[in-house]
C-alpha cells in the first residue's frame, strides 16, 4: 500500500491553493465543501474564482507565491501548471511540513486526493494512487449509481443514537452487532425512505431489545472457491463482513481473507498431507465454543462445503449441540478447474454424467470400485490426487478403462498461474511427474479431456 487512506479534518483549519486556472477552480470546488478557511494566491483568476471571493467564499491574494504563504495552513495545492512555481510551492511546504499537492505530479506531492463519493456526512474516497485517475473516477460513477442519495440522512441518524446505544449496550462486540442489524434491517429502511418518525420509534424498541437478549453465535460453513476471489458468492462476502471469527482451511486463497473485516479474528485449521494441524474434533471443539460465547463463526473451506469438505460433519456436530448454521455453497474444484481449462465436464455425445472421486479417504477406507468408475460413460474429476496418480491410473485400467482415455490435471485452478496439461490415462503419472504438478490440482478422466489438434501432448510437454 504505497498511500494510507485518512481523512483529515478542515473545520478552523485555513487551506492554501496557489493558480487561477481551471487546475485551481477544481480544487477549490473540492474544498469548498469542507468547514475550513481557504486562501487563493495567484495575479489572474477565472471569472468563478473572482466571483467566490467577492461573495467571501474565499480570501484571493491577487499576487505571486511566496513561501511565507504556506504557513500555518492545513493544507496546500500547487495548481498553477508551471513546473517552475509549483515546484516552489512544494518545496516551500515540505521545509514548513505542511501536506502539499502537485496537480497531476504525484511524484513531487505529499498527499494525493481520490476520487470521492459524497453522502455527507459519509464519504468514500477512491485512489489508484495516481497511476490511473480515470480508473478511479470510473469506480467512483460505479457507487454513485448504487448507493442511495439519502444515505448521509441514515448516517446522522445513527449518530443520534449513539448514545442511547453504548448506555445500554456496554460491550463493545454487542454494540457492534446491534449495528450491525440495524443497517441491515428495516429501520434503516425506513430512515430511507423518509419515514423518521416511525424509525424513530422502532429504533427505540430495537434498543431495549438488544438490551434484553443476550447474543446469540451462530456458524456460516462458507465455500471460499476454488481460488479466484471474485467467484465468491455475495452471500459468503457478507458473511465475511460480519464475521467475528474466520476457521479457513489451506486451500482457501488468502486473498480471500481481505474480504473480512480487520478486526475479526483468523484460525487457520489447515491440513497437509504428512503434517496435519488440528484434528477435526478439535475444530469442531473450537467453533462450537466460539458460538457458545455468541461470536458469529465462518468456517472458510476451499472449494464447497459440502464436497469433500467435511461440511455435513460439522453440520450435525453444531446442529446436535443447538447452533444455528448456516451453509454457503461454493464453486467447487471440480466446476472451477475444468471451467479454468476449458474443459466441458458434461457434453452432448462424450458424457452424460459427472462423477466426483476422492483420492485421499479416511485410514482404513476401502477404495472405490474402480470397476463400477471404470464403466461409466461421463466424465471422473478425482480431488486430491497428484500423490495418487500412479493409483488412480493404474487401477482404472486394470478395471478395464483403456490407456489411450483422455486425461487432464489442472493445476492451482482460476489462479493467476494455473496450468492446465492434457494427456493419457496411461501417461498421466508420468505427465504429472516430469511436469512438477502440485497440489491443489483436480485430475479429469474422459472424452471431454481430450487434446484438440492444436494442443498436442508434445507441444504440451515442452511448453512445461
Amino acid at each position: 500500500m504505497q498511500y494510507f487512506p485518512a481523512f483529515m479534518k478542515l473545520d478552523g483549519g485555513s487551506c492554501l491553493i496557489v493558480g487561477g486556472g481551471d487546475a485551481a477552480l477544481t480544487k477549490l470546488r473540492l474544498l469548498a465543501k469542507g468547514a475550513g478557511e481557504i486562501t487563493l494566491v495567484a495575479p489572474k483568476v477565472l471569472p468563478d474564482i473572482e466571483a467566490l471571493a467577492r461573495r467571501g467564499r474565499i480570501t484571493w491574494a491577487a499576487r505571486p507565491f511566496t513561501a511565507t504563504d504556506v504557513q500555518g495552513r492545513r493544507l496546500v495545492f500547487a495548481a498553477t501548471g508551471r513546473p517552475e512555481v509549483d515546484d516552489r510551492v512544494a518545496a516551500a511546504a515540505g521545509a514548513a511540513a505542511v501536506p502539499v499537492n502537485v496537480v497531476d505530479a504525484p511524484a513531487a506531492s505529499s498527499f494525493i486526493t481520490p476520487a470521492i463519493v459524497d453522502r455527507d456526512p459519509l464519504l468514500i474516497g477512491i485512489s489508484s494512487a495516481g497511476t490511473a485517475p480515470i480508473l478511479a473516477r470510473r469506480i467512483r460513477a460505479q457507487l454513485e449509481a448504487l448507493l442511495p442519495a439519502d444515505l448521509g440522512r441514515l448516517a446522522r441518524f445513527a449518530e443520534g443514537f449513539r448514545g442511547a446505544v453504548k448506555a445500554v449496550i456496554p460491550s463493545f462486540a454487542g454494540r457492534r452487532r446491534f449495528w450491525e442489524d440495524f443497517f441491515a434491517g428495516p429501520v434503516a429502511q425506513q430512515v430511507l425512505s423518509g419515514k423518521e418518525r416511525q424509525a424513530r420509534e422502532a429504533m427505540l424498541s430495537q434498543i431495549n431489545r438488544g438490551h434484553d437478549a443476550p447474543a446469540e453465535g451462530n456458524v456460516a460453513l462458507v465455500g471460499a472457491g476454488p481460488g479466484d476471489p471474485e467467484l465468491l458468492t455475495l452471500k459468503a462476502q457478507r458473511l465475511l463482513q460480519g464475521a467475528d471469527l474466520l476457521v479457513y482451511d489451506r486451500l482457501v486463497n488468502p486473498a480471500i481473507l481481505e474480504y473480512a473485516r480487520r478486526d475479526a479474528e483468523r484460525l487457520y485449521v489447515g491440513k497437509a498431507p504428512g503434517a496435519h494441524g488440528k484434528t477435526q474434533r478439535e475444530i469442531q471443539q473450537i467453533m462450537l465454543q466460539a458460538a457458545q460465547k455468541g461470536r458469529r463463526v465462518v468456517r472458510l473451506k476451499g472449494g464447497d462445503p459440502f464436497i469433500f469438505g467435511r461440511g455435513g460433519e460439522e453440520l450435525a456436530f453444531l446442529e446436535a449441540a443447538g447452533v444455528a448454521v448456516e451453509v454457503v455453497p461454493g464453486i467447487t474444484a471440480a466446476t472451477g478447474c475444468a471451467a479454468a481449462g476449458r474443459i466441458p465436464l458434461t457434453q452432448r455425445g462424450l458424457a452424460q454424467s459427472v462423477t466426483f472421486v476422492t483420492a485421499q479417504g479416511e485410514k482404513g477406507a476401502t477404495d472405490p470400485d474402480w470397476r463400477s468408475l471404470a464403466r461409466l460413460q461421463g466424465t471422473l474429476c478425482f480431488y486430491m490426487g497428484v500423490a495418487a496418480a500412479d493409483r488412480i491410473a493404474a487401477a482404472l485400467m486394470d478395471a478395464g478403462l483403456s490407456g489411450t482415455t483422455p486425461a487432464a490435471v489442472v493445476e492451482r485452478g482460476t489462479l493467476p498461474e494455473e496450468r492446465c496439461l492434457r494427456t493419457t490415462l496411461h501417461d498421466l503419472p508420468g505427465l504429472i511427474a516430469s511436469a512438477e504438478v502440485e497440489a491443489p490440482a483436480l485430475i479429469l478422466v474422459g472424452e471431454v479431456a481430450r487434446a484438440d489438434k492444436a494442443d498436442s501432448l508434445p507441444a504440451l510437454a515442452a511448453a512445461v
